[in-house]
């Protein structure tokens, strides 16, 4: 296998998550200071191929009843523009509806300063967007697991 790279699209950031090689744990790894899309594009690909990365899950802004906002339209501009420069990685979407708010919350448990929150918070919201793949994933092996036999 190989592993997954989770992205938090922000206006100003973009939040980076990537898995180990077993789909087991995301761990957020760093925020990117959005500047141009083939700068971000750049750096993005720099991780891609030193990682050995396999797929890409983009966190989909959806409103709160579920509807797609002008956030959806440029997630999935971006992954458009990114899949012309990488056409063999599989891009997929996954609702990150309150992952930041879960990414905060975990923060404040953990007792994180505010300037040390609003380093990270981006990419952890990433790793929780991440980990919900993976945690679906779990679910459906192991689904798949108990109807064979």
């Amino acid at each position: 296998m190989r592993a997954l790279i989770g992205l938090d699209l922000g206006e100003k950031t973009i939040g980076v998550a990537v898995t180990d090689n077993f789909l087991s744990v995301a761990t957020p790894l760093e925020t990117v200071r959005r500047r141009k899309f083939g700068l971000d594009a750049a750096r993005l690909s720099e991780i891609i191929e030193g990682r050995n990365i396999g797929g890409l899950i983009l966190g989909l802004p959806r409103n709160m009843d579920g509807s797609e906002g002008p956030r959806c339209q440029s997630t999935r501009a971006f992954a458009r523009n990114f899949d012309r420069l990488h056409p063999t990685l599989p891009i997929g979407f996954w609702d990150e509806r309150l992952s930041t708010v879960a990414a905060e919350k975990a923060l404040l448990e953990a007792d994180t300063t505010r300037k040390r929150r609003a380093e990270v918070i981006d990419h952890v919201a990433a790793g929780y967007i991440l980990q919900g793949v993976l945690d679906r994933l779990r679910v459906l092996r192991a689904k798949g697991d108990n109807d064979d036999g």
